[in-house]
């Protein structure tokens, strides 16, 4: 078994230099190397450039076809968990009452149509299930304040399958179910481990949010979808140009030449700037994660000059003279052309709120310019006539928007505080009701039924060690695997701390659960232990694993049923409400 130690310099043997060798090392030395090793510190061997920049896996074997067969056992498993019964609640549930009736819209008009008489939900809800939304559906544009793409994935579903349940939840639940296998084979890349890879796409699956969101027609599984996409591609890449750079250098080090190397084509990070421009268009929260994951990348690309002999100011220099306009070319410019096609159906037609709005007009640029508590006024206007006026209505609607989401604060009883996210202190209850006897298999005199939104508490709560741990591996041993996905993890809850009078609810978590994952993932690996451990020391790192993943899955077995929306004792439903603020 492989642990999380397979890092960039892979474990090699000492070539002998002379005839008689290596004089040992005195019995002090091994003593104290191996009270080291205990922490995570050992002496880094001397390895090829080839080796250093671009590992070998530890555990690749025909059998496996590359790693693939067991990543593709666990998808599956994750795609029964969340195709078994997925039309189940047969409700409109939760958030589903905007955007399973916006998905149809999309498909019908091409932009948000209005739905009538919302002020009488319930009647609305139970004729969109049934399919009676004839009567409810008005060609007029409806004021919605997030992009389109999301919607459109819901939307895909109900034209494959139907307005139900099942149709308007069928491609989120394809995409929860996809990004286990993205995150079997982003961990096995990272990690160089197949092992560690199909652990972390296994305590993904059994991740309670993930899977309840997988289950449901909201927008931020479709975010944490693209987002990851990104990540995954952004980690090719780092393999990618690694190795094409290992290939440019067969001579070895050189400092000057690690300086004025180009790195070529990068046609991953061209995907990665696709796929950041799908997370911008399902929802604004995406925008954080384009900036993080440039820098990101950036370093990634400052640490291959450095490995190739690169030194001092001259690294980060190299990054920013060669490296840096590339990247925005190919992220930021990529993303912002996905990001304004995500608009062509509210572009290419007439009836879009606001769409209309320039015609006429002056096309004057703005004279105040506000951000946050910064306003400034009197600035000088500009002939903006030359930018076709759906393309100005559209920048005014981005306003109307912006203006909706940093007023946002009406207070909401399930709202939660950021802080409280990992510990999983508020979650969103989506689904309720009361049965009684006779009432839905209800054996008892009172029974309860819910879906709720809340992560696998044991997974979670590994998930502050684990992030403690990665803390430390990125600080002390400078592991670039733990800043990954530390990142990752900032990159989705980062910046919501600064939104804390904002209303926020626990389920916009979901975007950085994957990297929870990873993280216990890589803190499970360092329980099995490194290479070269005693057959005593892999034994009780076995058996520590196997009891973390034995716990969490137990963990989400048992909330299962209020994942679900299953019938169950309504002290049943009690002993799942481990902490008051759960209910």
């Amino acid at each position: 078994m492989t642990s999380d130690v397979a890092t960039d310099n892979p474990t090699r043997k000492r070539t002998p230099e002379g005839g008689g060798g290596a004089a040992p090392a005195p019995p002090e030395a091994d003593a104290w190397s191996r009270t080291l090793a205990r922490f995570s510190f050992r002496p880094r061997p001397r390895v090829s450039l080839r080796e250093r920049l671009v590992p070998n896996f530890t555990d690749s074997t025909p059998y496996t076809g590359g790693g693939w067969l067991p990543c593709i056992l666990v998808t599956l498993m994750a795609g029964f968990l969340r195709f078994w019964k997925l039309g189940q609640p047969d409700a409109v549930i939760f958030d589903e009452t905007y955007y399973a009736k916006d998905g149809w819209s999309l498909i019908h008009y091409g932009y948000e149509g209005t739905w009538r008489d919302l002020s009488e939900q319930d009647k609305a809800n139970d004729a969109f299930v049934n399919g009676n939304y004839g009567d409810y559906l008005s060609p007029d544009g409806s004021y919605i304040v997030h992009p389109p793409i999301g919607k459109w994935t819901i939307g895909l579903g109900e034209w494959m399958f139907g307005v139900d349940p099942f149709g308007w939840r069928f491609m989120v639940a394809l995409l929860g179910t996809l990004s286990v296998l993205m995150l079997c084979r982003i961990g096995r890349r990272l990690f160089r481990s197949t092992l560690l890879g199909c652990i972390a796409g296994l305590l993904l699956a059994l991740d309670g949010l993930h899977f309840v969101m997988s289950r449901t027609a909201l927008l931020d599984l479709v975010l944490m979808f693209w987002v990851l996409a990104a990540f995954g591609a952004l980690v090719v890449d780092r393999d990618d140009t690694r190795a094409a750079v290992a290939r440019k250098m067969r001579e070895g080090i050189d400092p000057h030449r690690a300086v004025r190397l180009g790195l070529g084509l990068r046609p991953w990070r061209i995907i990665a700037g696709v796929c950041m421009g799908l997370a911008c268009g399902t929802k604004w929260s995406g925008v954080p994660v384009v900036l993080l994951f440039i820098a990101l990348t950036l370093f990634w690309d400052a640490g291959t000059r450095r490995a190739a002999g690169a030194v001092g100011w001259r690294v980060y220099a190299a990054v920013l003279r060669r490296d840096l306009p590339f990247a925005l070319l190919s992220i930021v410019a990529v993303a912002v052309v996905v990001y304004v096609w995500s608009w062509s159906g509210w572009l290419l037609t007439d009836g879009g709120y606001n769409r209309q709005w320039a015609d006429g007009r002056d096309g004057l640029s703005p004279d105040t310019f506000k951000f946050g508590p910064l306003k400034v006024s009197g600035i000088p206007q500009f002939d903006m006539t030359w930018v076709p006026e759906a393309f100005r209505s559209l920048w005014h609607y981005h306003g109307e928007m912006w203006k909706f989401h940093n007023g946002l604060d009406d207070p909401h009883v399930y709202q939660s505080n950021p802080w409280s996210w990992m510990v999983l202190g508020r979650p969103v209850s989506y689904y309720f009701e009361n049965k009684s006897q006779g009432q839905a298999g209800c054996e008892v005199d009172k029974c309860a039924q819910e879906v709720l939104g809340i992560g696998t508490p044991f997974l979670w709560w590994a998930g502050c060690f684990a992030a403690v741990y990665l803390l430390f591996r990125w600080a002390a041993r400078r592991d670039w695997r733990a800043g990954a996905i530390l990142c990752g993890l900032a990159a989705g809850l980062g910046p919501w701390m600064f939104k804390q009078d904002r209303t926020i609810f626990l389920f916009y978590a979901v975007v950085f659960v994957p990297y929870i994952a990873l993280a216990v993932a890589m803190m499970i690996g360092a329980i099995l232990g490194p290479p070269g451990s005693s057959d005593r020391r892999k034994a009780w790192g076995a058996a520590g694993a196997v009891a973390v993943i034995a716990l969490i899955a137990w963990n989400f077995l048992y909330f299962y049923p209020i994942y679900t929306g299953t019938t169950i004792p309504l002290s049943d439903w009690q002993d799942r409400m481990w902490w008051t603020t759960w209910i």
